[in-house]
């Protein structure tokens, strides 16, 4: 088989299937009813109570991060080298972010991305998650 997704390694098509998630969610935040209480998505801050699937604090800023992720994770997808950065990097962002969420007051202007304990735990989780999976050894090639 000769098209690129057979010379992937399987941390590259990791990488993509993670960058690929991180759009559909920035998609599905701007959609009303997957986003309920959309009327009260805002660009940034903490004034936004829009909740992706009900559970987790977004914004329009908030969004556009997802969506940005995404697109650096299909694009980084590429080679080894940059599904391993993307996957490593996003996560240690991600535990940065997990960091923020615990220790900015959520009722200032400080939280500039809104985030509660549900986003804090998701946070968490994908830094952990992304991480291992930059780190872990995945072989060489996929042959499917």
């Amino acid at each position: 088989m000769t098209t690129a997704v057979a010379r992937r390694t399987p941390r590259q098509l990791v990488a993509a299937g993670v960058g690929a998630v991180f759009l559909l969610v920035g998609i599905l935040g701007f959609i009303p009813g997957v986003t309920t209480h959309y009327d009260q998505l805002t660009g940034a801050g903490h004034h936004s109570g829009a909740l992706l699937l009900g559970l987790f604090s977004v914004s329009i800023l908030h969004n556009v991060v997802h969506l940005a992720f995404g697109v650096a994770g299909l694009a980084l997808a590429r080679t080894p080298a940059g599904a391993k950065n993307f996957l490593v990097a996003g996560g240690v962002i991600y535990l940065a972010l997990w960091v923020y969420g615990l220790i900015v007051d959520h009722g200032s202007s400080a939280d500039f991305i809104p985030v509660n304990t549900a986003d804090n735990w998701l946070h968490l989780g994908l830094a952990v998650v992304m991480i291992v999976l930059g780190v872990l050894p995945m072989g060489t090639r996929r042959s499917f």
